[in-house]
Formats: C-alpha cells, sequence, structure tokens
C-alpha cells in the first residue's frame, strides 16, 4: 500500500505563474497519491498570475489555501506531518528569507518547519542571472537539506507549446517529490 502524501505548495511573485499553475493542474490529476495538497500564494503571486495568465483560476482548485500570514494553519508546525512542501515560482526573497530562518509569513514558517523536520523541500527558483548572494541562500538552504530546482526547461522532448516547455519542469519536480506521473525519459 502507497503512502499517500501531504503536500505544501507556495506560490511567490517571482515570474513563472506557468509553473504553479501546470504543478497545481498535475496534483489534482495525482490525487490518489495524495492525502493533502495546503496551498498558501502570497498577494504579489496573485497579482503575477492575473498579469501573466490573464486569469484568476488559482481559485478554481479544490485544495485547502490558506493565507499568507495564517500561521494557524497545520503545516506552521511540524505536528502536522506534511512531508514535502514545493516552491513554485520561489522569489530570491522568499529563498533568502528561508536561508536566514526569518519566518515572518506562513511561507517562510512552513519552509522552515520542513527543514527542521528533515522532510523535503523542493525551491523552484525563477530567477536569471544569480548574484553571489542568491548563489550563497541557495547553498544554505542545500546544506540545510532544500532542493534547489531551477525553473530551467528541457528541450529533448521537443516541447511545441509554452505549457509543455513548463511541464518539463514540473515533471522534474513531481519526480523529486516522490510522486509517480507518467513523462518523458530520456532514451526510455
Amino acid at each position: 500500500m502507497q503512502v499517500k502524501r501531504k503536500i505544501v505548495i507556495a506560490i511567490t511573485g517571482a515570474s513563472g505563474s506557468i509553473y504553479a499553475k501546470s504543478l497545481l493542474d498535475n496534483l489534482a490529476l495525482l490525487n490518489a497519491q495524495i492525502e493533502k495538497v495546503g496551498v498558501v500564494m502570497s498577494d504579489n503571486a496573485k497579482e503575477v498570475w492575473r498579469y501573466e495568465l490573464g486569469n484568476e483560476d488559482y481559485n478554481n482548485y479544490d485544495f485547502d489555501f490558506y493565507a499568507k500570514m495564517d500561521f494557524n494553519a497545520p503545516f506552521a508546525s511540524g505536528s502536522a506531518k506534511y512531508d514535502t512542501m514545493i516552491i513554485a515560482p520561489c522569489s530570491m526573497g522568499t529563498l533568502g528569507r528561508i536561508a536566514h530562518g526569518i519566518s515572518n509569513d506562513l511561507i517562510s514558517r512552513a519552509a522552515d518547519v520542513i527543514l527542521k523536520e528533515r522532510r523535503k523541500l523542493i525551491a523552484v527558483v525563477r530567477d536569471t542571472p544569480f548574484s553571489l548572494i542568491h548563489l550563497n541562500n541557495m547553498k544554505t538552504v542545500t546544506e540545510a537539506g532544500g532542493i534547489i530546482c531551477p525553473a530551467n526547461p528541457s528541450f529533448y522532448s521537443l516541447p511545441k507549446t509554452i505549457e509543455e516547455v513548463a511541464q518539463t519542469v514540473i515533471d522534474r519536480v513531481i519526480d523529486l517529490a516522490g510522486l509517480e506521473k507518467e513523462s518523458y525519459r530520456w532514451n526510455d
């Protein structure tokens, strides 16, 4: 019997709302493997989603949504046993706060909890180029047990649409999260 996952999704205001949408779409399809999905979006994330995707479809998902300052959310404590947190896209400001233990909102608190409990944190960073500060923050989060998964698409699957390009990143994230999904595999 497969253990169902409890997953926190954080969506920050970094450009790349297509990654968040693709991730939420995929998790909705993988619900047989998932016990709970808790989602927290920053105010900037909602604004960027509306700008980049031209809609407010984040309201249409059947997941548990929490306000960015809701420290009563279950995943604000390790006792709720959420096993995975995915931040997609992850702004450099959010990464910096996580790297330095600044838990000033639900996103950074949940990440702090995931890391202290030695569970899986996946940060889909979406910025370029990286400054030395960014690189050092990525190094710090990695040393604390997090996984930095830059939103760098692959092209060997010959994607034809922007959605297919974004999906190449989300397929990798889903693999990192330990979920099973059919996707393109190199020379498979």
